[in-house]
């Protein structure tokens, strides 16, 4: 998933980032609100982490108008004040968590998974597809207790659709969502394509995939039919 932190602490910016691509996320950095707003304005994110002390924006100010150009993105705030106060606007504000510093990493990366699990309404560590199961924890497609041997950007390809299920996905979201942000003249839509014919191929070598359905002219998605 696609991360966008918002630290004006670079060294702290900095380790989260290295230990969240570690967790196989996607990070952008951004250590004051001007430049996380521009980031904001033109890039798709999954998640944005925010310090509300930055050094020339107040971070609640930053979540309205984020909220604006990025409404699908989730929230956590991170930060060092501790008052109650901030902690209710900040949630009222529609974040989605918040973690006070100091923390420990795997804390953040429990409570990015909480919220993730809540987005998407994924109410277990696994979710059945026909004759699969995505085992988010351990990143495995099973089946029949066979493991699917999926590249990690294939992995990353079917999670991706998976949490989005019954949504139809464009081609450029799920590159820019998988692969990281890219420029419209830097996007080749085959590219998604031909990842996509790659996973069916590995998919069907061990079960018909009729759920994962190919939306003409405009991208992929996962039918709801399989819902648990």
């Amino acid at each position: 998933m696609n991360v966008l932190i918002v630290e004006d602490e670079k060294s702290l910016a900095r380790e989260i980032e290295k230990f969240l691509h570690s967790e196989n996320f996607l990070c952008d950095l951004a250590f004051t609100g001007t430049e996380a707003s521009e980031k904001i304005a033109i890039n798709l994110y999954d998640f944005v982490l925010l310090d509300l002390g930055l050094p020339d924006y107040d971070g609640l100010d930053l979540i309205t108008e984020a909220r604006k150009m990025n409404s699908e993105a989730s929230f956590i705030i991170i930060t060092a004040r501790g008052d109650v106060e901030d902690k209710v606007k900040g949630l009222d504000l529609g974040a989605d968590d918040y973690i006070a510093k100091p923390f420990a990493l795997i804390e953040l990366l429990s409570r990015i998974n909480a919220v993730a699990r809540r987005k998407f309404r994924v109410n277990t560590n696994n979710i059945s597809l026909g004759d699969f199961e995505m085992q988010l924890q351990s990143r495995k497609l099973m089946n029949n207790h066979h493991e699917v041997d999926l590249t990690k950007k294939e992995y990353d390809l079917l999670q991706y659709l998976a949490l989005n299920r019954g949504k139809v996905l464009t081609r450029h979201q799920l590159y820019e969502h998988i692969w990281g942000n890219i420029l419209d003249d830097q996007y080749d839509s085959n590219f998604i394509d031909v990842h996509i014919k790659n996973l069916r191929k590995k998919l069907n070598f061990h079960s018909p995939t009729p759920w994962l359905e190919t939306v003409r002219g405009v991208g992929y998605r996962i039918s709801s039919e399989e819902q648990d």
